[in-house]
């Protein structure tokens, strides 16, 4: 299955978990012209993401805001929310923790601003992996106790 396919699906079933709001996806043009301006190259996968939805909400209200190349809010390079200057923000979870990606690599992880570090648990190995495993890390999956 290729990778628009797999996103595809991924969609679908985030769709069934909650209420989304995404954006209108980046032309190539918008993804290449970011790269350049900023001297990055963002992950595969999460420029497949960018193709969909240029930004956007999962889970509202209190879920995950992601921020675009094309669409505000625009991912910041240089954002002060981050370990090193070896990741770059994409996006923030409800509690203010920031999304990152790796400038050199594909792997997603939550940075704890309060604890000043990333969790081993909260690192995966691409965006698709970390979108499809977004309703576990919400808590989203735990039944609500009587």
């Amino acid at each position: 299955m290729n990778d628009e396919m797999v996103l595809q699906e991924m969609i679908s079933t985030l769709n069934t978990q909650g209420e989304m709001a995404f954006l209108g996806g980046a032309s190539e043009e918008q993804i290449v012209e970011f790269e350049r301006n900023n001297n990055v190259v963002l992950p595969a996968k999460y420029k497949e993401w960018l193709r969909f939805s240029d930004g956007g909400e999962c889970f509202l209200p209190d879920g995950v805001q992601f921020y675009g190349v094309a669409h505000k809010p625009f991912i910041n390079v240089d954002d002060n929310d981050r370990p090193t200057e070896e990741y770059i923000v994409i996006g923030a979870l409800a509690t203010g923790d920031p999304i990152l990606c790796e400038r050199t690599g594909e792997r997603i992880s939550i940075y704890n601003l309060e604890a000043g570090r990333i969790e081993e648990d909260e690192i995966y190995e691409d965006f698709f992996a970390f979108l499809d495993g977004l309703y576990e890390l919400l808590g989203l999956d735990e039944e609500e106790g009587y």
